[in-house]
């Protein structure tokens, strides 16, 4: 390396907006979400976003906000200028503020800026390509700006071997619009071009009615169907929003949308609180779908600790991820009986035959699936090459077998055995497995959330009715959760049996995991975890849990400590007894094949009812399906 290698120099305006651009636009959905940002800091109430090539060849924002007076357009492509930002760094009350998004575009892309300020007569443009600027010159346009942005990267084309597929950016793009505009439910979001359908998000009131027709038009019916409210504050953080029954979960994280102060933010404290507000109703692999927002006083987050201000940071961590997972478990609680609508969607779309022609003259399955309702087609049966006869037939009723079973039948024309009774005697041919409740049920009963038993099939499933559904309940999955959270109130009410070691275990670890440890000593030994601090890097574990067993101390100490490092908790060693709480309710329950009497039925129906988080099992599982009774008639024609 020479000498003149190390001389410092000042950099030349492109290569710092370069640079910022490196930092801030990662991708063309980075120049939508900056530009968006920009629009709702200017008090618009309509936003068009326009895209051409994945966003690559063509993006453009236009509002109908405030504008942007003519002698302000270069200042607005020059770095460090802002409208937006007051003496005090720190308070932050709006979007975008560092003033880097229009100059850091124009360095890597063709850029033109035209705006029309409320009350002005004419409009002004000014245009930046790779960093140069043209003079701003007057043009005709509407109240409000329009970003136009042609062949972004093109003066860095090595990001351009960086983009994924066309596709995959107009995806990412949508999905910036989509977290956009669920947190400005009052303002109209269009999304057109070549490359794409168009969304259009109509302005709804800023109320909970609003955002949650807001939160169906992004998120979809089935979210909005299947939500719990949330409203909560503690010491100044506000938070409100909806969330998923656990009955309604997704494979992926992609469906949780967090704002902190109206910006859209992803940040992994958030994410853990969720994970951990639905830890006893969730299986690992499955992910809650919420929508929350979280309003502070800005000098309690910093939002500027990444250049796309995609992260944040909170001055007390542990007041916001407490106040979540609080919330949403107090939500659950209180949520009483509630089913999934897309498993009774599953349900339906089970009983529906396919297209092909079935047994029995019906042609394309009986069933057309057309916007979401039944259609029943029937082609009339071919003529049968000899007369049908009940006492022939494969498809006769049950167990009958012609006329030494029906009393007095008689002859009809074509050779068909009208029965003289006028019903059946089934009730001799059936198991007691499969029989229906042959008493009426108790009007009570059935006005209840799960209704009134009234058959078990196959011995594991309970066959309820309510006033106006029919519910099926597993029983074994049922009672399992009846079981935990038995066992979870008997664990959690009083301290947990310890064995004492016979020798301390000395746990060597960095000096700052032993003070974390430490300071959560007395919620630890709640739990049966007695440890104390050894030194200045060294903890000594003098008592572990009961119904931990033989257990790896070393392990589940530094797995506390990393914890309590992330998220300030120590809730691993609650969750390890949890599980094994989880374990002996799985053991303990009411097993697949054991025959319920109708009382017993009933009885679990009503600890259901009364037990906070019965929707699903210990592993996620739905424990119950509710079928409306307007669910089956559809099914059957008859809607």
């Amino acid at each position: 390396m020479t000498a003149a290698s190390h001389t410092i120099r000042q950099l030349n305006d492109t290569v710092i907006n370069q640079i910022a651009a490196g930092e801030v636009i990662e991708r063309p959905a980075s120049v939508v979400k900056e530009l968006v940002e920009n629009a709702l800091d200017a008090g618009s109430t309509r936003i068009e976003v326009a895209t051409a090539g994945g966003g690559l060849s063509l993006l453009r924002v236009t509002d109908n906000g405030g504008g942007i007076a003519p002698d302000e357009l270069p200042l607005a492509v020059s770095r460090h200028c802002t409208s937006k930002l007051t003496d005090d760094i720190h308070d932050i009350r709006s979007l975008g503020f560092r003033g880097e998004a229009l100059p850091s575009i124009g360095s890597v892309a063709r850029l033109s800026l035209r705006s029309r300020p409320e009350g002005a007569d004419s409009a002004a443009e000014i245009a930046v390509e790779g960093g140069r600027v043209s003079p701003v010159r007057p043009v005709a346009a509407n109240r409000g700006t329009t970003v136009e942005v042609r062949d972004l990267f093109f003066a860095t084309p090595a990001r351009l071997k960086f983009m994924k597929s066309e596709r995959a950016e107009t995806a990412a793009i949508t999905e910036v619009v989509k977290r956009m505009a669920l947190a400005f439910p009052e303002v109209r979001f269009t999304l057109t071009g070549s490359d794409r359908n168009t969304l259009e998000l109509p302005a709804v009131p800023a109320d909970g009615e609003g955002l949650l027709r807001r939160i169906a038009q992004v998120m979809g019916k089935d979210f909005s169907e299947n939500t719990l409210p949330i409203e909560a504050e503690r010491e100044g953080v506000a938070l409100s929003g909806h969330v998923s029954i656990p009955s309604f979960s997704r494979g992926n994280a992609m469906l949780q949308y967090f704002y902190v102060n109206g910006r859209p933010v992803r940040d992994k404290l958030l994410t853990g609180a969720i994970r951990g507000a639905y830890m006893d109703v969730l299986p690992r692999d499955r992910h809650a779908v919420v929508a929350l927002f979280i309003s502070l006083d800005p000098a309690l987050v910093d939002v500027n600790v990444h250049p796309a201000k995609a992260d944040v940071r909170f001055r007390d961590p542990g007041l916001v991820r407490g106040l979540i997972v609080g919330a949403i478990r107090h939500a659950l609680e209180i949520s009483g009986m509630r089913a999934s609508t897309s498993g009774a969607d599953a349900m339906l779309a089970a009983f529906r035959q396919p297209e092909h022609a079935a047994p029995g003259g019906f042609s394309g399955g009986g069933v057309e699936t057309g916007g979401g309702s039944a259609h029943y087609r029937y082609t009339p049966p071919p003529r049968p090459a000899q007369d049908w006869r009940l006492d022939t037939s494969p498809t006769r009723p049950l167990d009958m077998t012609g006329s030494a079973s029906i009393a007095g039948a008689a002859p009809a024309a074509g050779g068909f055995s009208a029965p003289a009774q006028s019903a059946f005697d089934v009730g001799a041919g059936l198991s007691a497995d499969a029989r229906a409740g042959e008493v009426e049920a108790a009007p009570e009963l059935m006005r209840s959330p799960l209704g009134a038993a009234r058959a078990q099939v196959h011995e594991n499933y309970i066959v309820a009715q309510t006033e106006d559904s029919l519910v099926i309940v597993d029983q074994h999955a049922a009672h399992e959760r009846l079981v935990y959270e038995a066992l979870k109130e008997a664990l959690h009410s009083r301290a947990l049996p310890a064995q004492m070691l016979l020798l301390p275990e000395i746990v060597d670890m960095p000096e700052e995991d032993a003070d974390r440890v430490a300071a959560h000593a007395e919620f630890l030994a709640r739990f049966g975890l007695g440890l104390e601090r050894f030194g200045p890097g060294a903890i000594a574990v003098r008592e572990t849990p009961s119904m931990l067993g033989k257990v790896d101390v070393p392990q589940l100490v530094r797995d506390l400590a990393d914890e309590i490092a992330e998220n300030d908790t120590a809730d691993t060693l609650k969750e390890r007894i949890d599980h094994i709480a989880a374990t002996m309710a799985c053991h303990g329950s009411v097993r697949s094949g054991r025959r319920l009497r109708a009382e017993e039925m009933n009885a679990l129906l009503r600890q259901m009812e009364a037990t906070p988080g019965s929707g699903t099992c210990n592993h996620g599982r739905p424990t119950y399906i509710e079928l409306k009774l307007t669910d089956i008639e559809r099914l059957f024609g008859r809607r």
